[in-house]
């Protein structure tokens, strides 16, 4: 039906030059499966922490208010290098940009793992986060501009999946190395794989050539006001909860800075010969439409790899590694969902296998809407499976929708800022959700305390019987039994704010089916966009 939209007509190609286009060098299949290995360590070492700052906070002997930095630094540091990375390989090559990335990449994870304070992690987190959101939009522009357009409906599931399977196994695999060894492996494991990455990559990319004439137009200024936008406003989204927003002094200077950064990012965007990025992107309806899509999937992807975990943790009182094996069902559905999404976007019309992923991903969040204190890894099964599911039907046909039509000459650029909108959707999402949860526990909690008091006969009953089993044990009952009432209601408090994000999630994605049907339908593209050594 819409076939064309990953595969180029037969006739597009005339000639005798066909088959030459379907053909695929070898030397850049091995480069090109090189960068996915270091997009999928880039992306993992975003939520490889997660599960276990614990650990790490124990092993620096860092303050609680301060562990939380080990993720936002590689947060904030990457979120600036992602849409800068299209100039710089431009600039300097595709391959010298990945494989100095890939180099620094592993050197900064050796040294966090030498770490021996707080702020040494914190330094060495955000080199390794700015020098790694180098490797992932390159991957992205080689894969639809090395690749025929024929190829994509085998190329495009490849990087979807990894794209969103590392951040989903991240914690799986975090907890399994903090647990079986210690959280030093969390960067050690990057080593080798690093190494590998590196020499290939060195020695394989040839897709295009260095332009380093540009650096003499290189807008310094533009950099400067993104780094502030960008950073100053990854900041606020991330810290603003804990905060308490806007009424604390640094939440207020970050987001005027990142104001202020915005205005000068755009004014120079629009208006220097060599902008830092290129935001004419955006005049393709369809890169738009993708962007936004990217931005809501940002949303459920981190956003329910950091709710999942808080649930088990706090209400479940799971640890680390068991938190890992019971959110390892979604990287398993993901995994063998990839091939189906990659058949199905070559015989179905993209918009359709979109709008069946949305309401994959709506029907297990509202699933989840039912949720009590008691649900375990049965009943967070089926939830989690259609998430996985949803993810790979999504991403798949918007990475198609939103790159498979852009110019090559485009496509650095461009990849950049749709990565960009995924990463910054997880913010955005991550600090909705914050607030969510926390606002929606506080008036949970107050309108149960209303109805637990000494004129409700059941509240009363409750608290006698169980004072009477902490007296029968020789505590003093009633204390102990006001004080297990308080937090059995401070508990049902938080799953009952966890039902109200979940049902904020299904509305989210539902309504995302309407924003499909206001896609046109994709043109194919042309035949010089891919199979070509741009």
């Amino acid at each position: 039906m819409a076939s064309a939209t990953v595969a180029a007509p037969a006739g597009s190609v005339s000639g005798p030059a066909a088959p030459a286009s379907e053909h695929m060098d070898p030397r850049k299949l091995i480069a090109f499966f090189a960068m996915v290995l270091g997009m999928f360590m880039s992306i993992l070492d975003i939520q490889v922490v997660s599960a276990s700052l614990a650990e790490i906070q124990a092993g620096l002997s860092a303050g609680s208010d301060e562990i939380p930095w080990v993720q936002t630094a590689y947060l904030i540091a990457e979120v600036i290098m992602i849409p800068l990375s299209g100039t710089l390989a431009r600039i300097i090559s595709t391959r010298y940009l990945f494989a100095i990335s890939a180099f620094g990449f592993t050197v900064a994870s050796g040294l966090c793992a030498t770490a021996t304070n707080i702020d040494q992690m914190i330094v060495y987190r955000a080199i390794q986060g700015f020098i790694g959101g180098g490797m992932i939009p390159s991957v992205f522009a080689a894969a639809f501009t090395i690749f025929p357009p024929s190829k994509r409906n085998i190329v495009s599931p490849i990087i979807g999946l990894i794209a969103t399977l590392a951040p989903t196994i991240g914690p799986t695999v975090g907890g399994y190395l903090s647990h079986a060894f210690s959280w030093h492996w969390l960067f050690l494991v990057n080593i080798i794989p690093g190494i590998i990455v590196t020499i290939v990559t060195w020695n394989f990319i040839d897709f295009d050539k260095p332009e380093l004439s540009l650096m003499k137009r290189f807008d310094w200024w533009g950099l400067l006001a993104m780094a502030v936008f960008l950073g100053a406003l990854e900041y606020v989204l991330e810290e603003g909860n804990t905060n308490d927003w806007f009424n604390d002094n640094r939440i207020v200077f970050a987001a005027v800075a990142s104001a202020i950064g915005a205005i000068v990012f755009f004014y120079r965007a629009f208006t220097v010969e060599f902008p830092i990025v290129d935001l004419k992107a955006f005049a393709n309806r369809n890169f738009s439409f993708g962007s936004v899509f990217s931005f809501v999937m940002g949303i459920g992807l981190y956003g329910l790899t950091y709710i999942y975990p808080v649930y088990l943790g706090r209400i479940r009182g799971y640890d680390s590694l068991m938190i890992g094996e019971t959110m390892f069902v979604s990287g398993l559905a993901m995994f063998f969902t990839a091939p189906l999404a990659g058949f199905l976007s070559g015989k179905l019309d993209l918009r359709l296998l979109m709008a069946i992923g949305f309401v994959c991903f709506a029907s297990g969040t509202w699933i989840m809407t039912e949720i009590t204190a008691d649900w375990d890894f049965w009943e967070l099964l089926i939830p989690q499976i259609l998430r996985g599911v949803g993810l790979m039907l999504c991403m798949v046909p918007i990475n198609n929708i939103a790159l498979g039509t852009m110019p090559p000459a485009r496509m650095r650029g461009a990849s950049g800022l749709f990565n960009l909108t995924r990463n910054l959707g997880g913010a955005v999402g991550l600090a909705i959700i914050n607030t969510v949860l926390t606002n929606r526990q506080d008036l949970h909690y107050m309108r149960m305390r209303e109805s637990v008091h000494w004129g409700n006969p059941l509240a009363v009953d409750q608290l006698n019987s169980m004072a009477g089993n902490y007296t029968s044990h020789g505590m003093d009952g009633s204390t102990v039994a006001v004080r297990a009432l308080v937090n059995m209601t401070e508990k049902q408090a938080m799953v009952m704010s966890f039902s109200d994000v979940f049902l904020m999630l299904t509305i989210l994605f539902l309504a995302m089916i309407f924003g499909v049907m206001m896609i046109s339908k994709p043109k194919p593209p042309p035949a010089s966009a891919g199979g070509g050594g741009h």
